[in-house]
């Protein structure tokens, strides 16, 4: 695979690929280094890529691989330990109390809030309007089961977004 193809296809889903980590590593840093590796792959191995789906999903596929592959990790494990013990240290001020229920009214946080496979599925299926087939090929699970995730995640979205403020009215 040469250079101008690997940046061609850089160019075109990493921003895309960053979003589907971030969904599930909620750490902007850690989602980099996934999308990276996964290029990085994909640049070593780009001959297994065999057109059986678009590319688009096959680097996604990568991306949710890796993207569990870090939560099931010891480094992962370790990191959220860290900073729960760093936090309980730190004494917050008003501002910042203030900063953070703002931040956490918003819909994003509702989504992360919710289990990594709720995440996931309405990460996908909203956000880039993959049909469930699609995504069931992608997370190698029957298509009931992404509709039954679907399901629940949407009621459980809901459930989240009428506790915070202002959102209660939405969803008559």
């Amino acid at each position: 695979m040469d250079s101008s193809t690997i940046e061609q296809v850089i160019g075109e889903y990493s921003d895309y690929l960053l979003r589907v980590a971030f969904v599930y590593v909620k750490n902007q840093n850690t989602a980099e280094d996934i999308v990276q590796d996964v290029f990085i792959r994909f640049y070593q191995h780009g001959d297994q890529f065999r057109n059986g789906s678009s590319l688009k999903t096959y680097l996604v596929r990568m991306t949710v691989n890796r993207s569990h592959d870090h939560l099931r990790s010891f480094a992962h494990t370790r990191m959220i330990l860290t900073d729960r013990l760093v936090s309980l240290g730190r004494q917050r001020s008003p501002e910042t109390i203030t900063m953070d229920k703002e931040v956490s009214q918003d819909v994003l946080s509702a989504l992360l809030a919710l289990k990594t496979q709720y995440r996931e599925v309405l990460a996908l299926y909203y956000y880039d309007d993959w049909s469930t087939v699609e995504i069931a090929e992608i997370l190698d699970c029957p298509e009931a089961t992404v509709r039954t995730r679907l399901q629940r995640a949407r009621r459980q979205l809901k459930d989240k977004l009428e506790q915070q403020e202002g959102f209660s009215h939405g969803f008559d």
